[in-house]
């Protein structure tokens, strides 16, 4: 009798732990279960729900569609071959491989002897070159995707958006329909799943999206616009948004950036200006705006006509556009007299005050003479680079029927976005070029470079940390290596009437170490916590709307250290992306986001082994299990079967 209630003892206990662990599996994915949405809110779970992910610059693989006999080279290009990023055809064929990759600087087509085309499915983002000597420069959305399969995602609700990064956003519609392709994805998934889909977009894939929005109103009617959007997208993650354009892309124009690959700077330099996407990037003021070419389309009028291109008076009454100093800095030699450069003299009076007969006279340009081309028009003379330049600058940008991609972002339409960042990595916010005395493209050099590094600015050639070595304004945090912290924090702007700023570790926590401070007012601008930190901790910091806009949601998260390119494949940022997305699953949750008080591990590679106590940290949430192939302690910590408990804490 004791030995069959101790075997049905025992029997209950193993059903019951299977019961969690299956519960834990359901519960703690995306995609199980029923749904209806409320006023930007979920109630139930979250089984028709799709990912789509919008990669960003150069996160795209690129297939040859051609065949190309390399002379000298054993290596050929054929019909699906890999372009970017092999790097054992760019190391035997250098000459070849560029033929694949440059496009036309002026109509953005192929090279006459091979084309190349974006692949499609997750393959194409996941890793660019597998085996790739450096790892992490081909990994990309790897890990991103490795999560999803180990909670259990479903395989047809993770959606790839890949495209060509190479073209300008007018091409991408013209030549690969991506805009009227992303909109059937959409839809598709929509009627695949039963429900919206959630957009993770990374880098210039947020210029893509917002370029998508603008594209999406000339697309359907008027006053079915907002219904569409709440249909189909349920929140919008944009990580690593320049939402005020990167600096980087100056330096890759007029020097060009390898980005670690074995390549000259001329070469790159060559490569990135050829591509209509290169100024999709460039940075610009946040004070001057310019009107949609079909502005009354909701009224049903079409106006023709250029953009108006307008900018506030704090535009000129406030120093390098709201950036933390002037981004280039230039020395122009002045061999003959200022009237001979009507090209200069027209849009740069000012710049050469100091103009000294003889000797090279060094000019300085803002976001705003940067994007609206007055930089570009005053080297014309110099760089025989300029004329495609301001080409490309009007036709794909300036008068794009769509929208002028080089103006200030406003808040998405979207119930619920979240705007995630890195924040105090050492960024490039300003450049010193000279001429080389070398032919185009390698006519300049970078003679100094300006950093931002946590709320100073830094010069190369000095070593100091003062914010007084370098002129500027400085912001309370520099960028993500970047791109500087004035185009990440732009969102900040999104934020509701009243913030509630929640700064935390990014590691496994018991909430001793959370700071909080509740109902802060915000009036369009930055958010600046007053809190303290620890400099052996990573913390993220966590700006939520306490009082949103009626019927939409806002947050900002600040990732310590988090770098551009690697943000996506953070732990931290997945874990806290999976959190929220469980706390949203129940309707009858009492606040809005996920709660910050604690931390625990939701995965196995979560536990470790405390060497100082001999057992596994966490003990509430993992426990020592060995399984055969172990091969350290560390490795046998594993979550305890009752873990699913654990996500309770997080509703």
């Amino acid at each position: 009798m004791t030995n069959d209630r101790e075997t049905k003892k025992s029997t209950m206990g193993g059903d019951e732990r299977e019961h969690r662990r299956l519960a834990m599996t359901l519960a703690a994915v995306l995609f199980l279960g029923t749904f209806q949405l409320g006023e930007g809110e979920l109630k139930g779970d979250y089984s028709k729900l799709s990912g789509i992910i919008i990669p960003g610059f150069a996160s795209t693989q690129l297939r040859a569609w051609s065949i190309l006999d390399c002379p000298y080279s054993p290596l050929d290009f054929n019909p699906l071959d890999l372009v970017w990023l092999d790097t054992t055809k760019l190391l035997s064929a250098v000459n070849c491989w560029l033929k694949c990759m440059l496009l036309d600087p002026y109509n953005q087509t192929d090279n006459p002897e091979c084309k190349s085309r974006p692949d499609s499915g997750l393959s194409a983002i996941t890793e660019l070159d597998p085996g790739y000597i450096t790892g992490p420069l081909s990994s990309v959305w790897k890990e991103w995707v490795k999560w999803c399969i180990e909670f259990g995602i479903e395989a047809n609700a993770i959606i790839a958006a890949p495209y060509d990064w190479r073209l300008s956003p007018s091409m991408l519609e013209e030549r690969d329909l991506y805009f009227y392709k992303l909109k059937q994805t959409f839809e598709t998934a929509l009627k695949l799943r039963g429900g919206p889909s959630i957009v993770f977009a990374h880098s210039l894939g947020n210029n893509v999206f917002r370029y998508f929005l603008e594209w999406l109103k000339l697309e359907i009617a008027p006053k079915q616009y907002i219904q569409w959007l709440d249909d189909h997208i349920y929140a919008f993650f944009a990580v690593g948004a320049p939402l005020l354009g990167s600096t980087e892309t100056v330096k890759g124009m007029l020097s060009g950036n390898t980005f670690g690959l074995p390549v000259s700077e001329g070469t790159a330099r060559l490569m990135f200006n050829s591509f209509g996407s290169s100024l999709w990037m460039m940075p610009f003021s946040k004070y001057c705006r310019a009107d949609a070419m079909y502005l009354k389309h909701f009224s049903g009028g079409i106006r023709k006509g250029p953009n108006a291109y307008q900018c506030e008076q704090k535009e000129f009454q406030s120093n390098y556009s709201g950036f933390s100093t002037n981004i280039i800095n230039i020395e122009i030699p002045s061999t003959r007299g200022i009237d001979a450069y009507p090209s200069v003299s027209e849009f740069s009076q000012t710049n050469y005050s100091s103009m000294e007969c003889g000797l090279p006279t060094q000019l300085s340009f803002s976001a705003r003479e940067i994007s609206d081309g007055t930089f570009f028009k005053a080297i014309e003379d110099y760089d025989s680079d300029s004329k495609r330049t301001l080409h490309q600058l009007k036709k794909s940008y300036h008068d794009d029927p769509v929208l002028n991609p080089l103006t200030p972002w406003d808040r998405p339409p979207i119930k619920n976005v979240f705007c995630i960042y890195g924040v105090d990595s050492r960024t490039e916010v300003g450049y010193y070029f000279a001429p080389s005395g070398k032919p185009y493209p390698d006519n300049w050099i970078i003679t100094d470079v300006i950093y931002e590094i946590e709320g100073s600015l830094v010069s190369r050639t000095c070593s100091c940390r003062s914010g007084n070595q370098v002129e500027g304004n400085p912001g309370p945090a520099s960028g993500d290596e970047t791109v500087p912290y004035h185009s990440l924090s732009w969102c900040k702007n999104w934020l509701g009437p009243r913030v509630n700023i929640t700064r935390a570790p990014q590691s496994e926590h018991d909430g001793s170490d959370v700071q909080v401070e509740l109902n802060v007012e915000h009036h369009n601008e930055d958010v600046v916590p007053n809190m303290t930190r620890s400099p052996r901790v990573k913390y993220i910091t966590y700006y939520e709307d306490s009082e949103s806009i009626p019927g939409k949601r806002t947050a900002v998260w600040e990732l310590d250290k988090a770098n551009h390119r690697n943000i996506v494949r953070s732990p931290a940022l997945m874990r806290e992306l999976w959190l929220q997305i469980w706390h949203d699953i129940h309707a009858d949750s009492p606040s809005k986001f996920v709660t910050k008080a604690k931390r625990g591990p939701l995965r196995d590679d979560d536990c470790y082994w405390d060497y100082g106590k001999a057992r596994c940290a966490w003990p509430e949430y993992c426990e020592y299990r060995y399984v055969f192939g172990d091969v350290h302690l560390g490795q046998s910590c594993r979550l305890r079967n009752s873990s699913a408990d654990a996500l309770l804490h997080y509703v």
